[in-house]
């Protein structure tokens, strides 16, 4: 499949967008919660107002939260929200093993389960790729027992794609996640196309590039064509641009603000843009 029949196909319009996880069917939310940097925090109000984004996030139909244990107290955070909260249903849990050794493997994956306070796990992924060649098999075995139901391997920063798209050729995995945005378009060489040629769910991470999106630009006037796809705000646009790509099944912005989730949330609404209007918004992106 060509990368051009990949990004060129328009997404469907719908109340609120979603993609099939390709391994089962299983539908999610295009638009998901990423917690690097803004869930590590300690006890008090801060850590309650993190749990409170959580709970927007999931009332307004959001449902794939994305954590790590390189991201210091936020899976610890997640369950103690997650619990205080009430635990509303239908939230999908991706995290990750980071650690060098089968072993160290086994039990740091076992403390997030703890620590999410989950019975079982849904995506387990193994971050930037650490020691995959002896994580993979345990993955492997670990959905195959029912203990997580999804596997797959990340990068981010648009790095090491090789082995990346060498992992996705070679193993039977689930999901992929890697950075995708405005500013680092390195995914749709290989990276997408390969995903829906595979057929493996694409997650995409840094979708405003760490927040290095907004500035300057931002700050003038949305153009024309924001009207057109129902977009009061660059972040939605910047999230419709991502999340129209068919093989994007889901984008994870991180935010500590409970007024940015729902804007966020906001990018499954209305129209999304085609091919022409893709790159009508990254020509007046780069210009402005």
């Amino acid at each position: 499949m060509s990368a051009m029949a990949v990004l060129g196909v328009p997404a469907a319009n719908a109340a609120a967008l979603e993609r099939p996880v390709p391994a089962t069917g299983e539908r999610i939310p295009a638009v998901g919660l990423g917690t690097w940097l803004t869930f590590d925090v300690g006890p008090g109000s801060q850590r309650h107002a993190r749990g409170e984004v959580l709970r927007a996030f999931l009332a307004g139909g959001g449902r794939m939260v994305d954590s790590s244990p390189m991201y210091g107290a936020s899976e610890s955070l997640i369950g103690e929200e997650y619990a205080r909260i009430g635990r509303p249903g239908g939230m999908f849990s991706a995290t990750k093993v980071w650690t060098v050794g089968g072993l160290a493997g086994k039990r740091q994956m076992e403390k997030s389960r703890s620590l999410w306070g989950l019975a079982r796990l849904d995506l387990m992924f193994v971050h930037n790729m650490l020691d995959w060649e002896v994580h993979l098999p345990t993955l492997k075995e670990m959905k195959a027992k029912g203990v997580v139901r999804y596997i797959g391997v990340t990068t981010s920063h648009g790095r090491r794609h090789d082995l990346l798209e060498t992992i996705m050729k070679r193993e039977p995995i689930d999901f992929v996640q890697f950075t995708y945005n405005l500013n680092d378009r390195s995914a749709e060489e290989r990276l997408l196309p390969l995903a829906a040629e595979r057929r493996i769910a694409a997650v995409v991470n840094r979708p405003f590039d760490g927040g290095d999106l907004f500035g300057a630009k931002t700050a003038k006037p949305l153009p024309g064509w924001a009207k057109e796809l129902e977009c009061a705000s660059w972040a939605e646009a910047f999230l419709k641009f991502i999340v129209s790509v068919p093989a994007v099944t889901c984008a994870i912005p991180a935010t500590t603000q409970v007024a940015h989730v729902r804007e966020n949330l906001r990018a499954m609404s209305g129209p999304m843009p085609d091919a022409a209007l893709r790159r009508r918004i990254l020509s007046d992106y780069e210009r402005a």
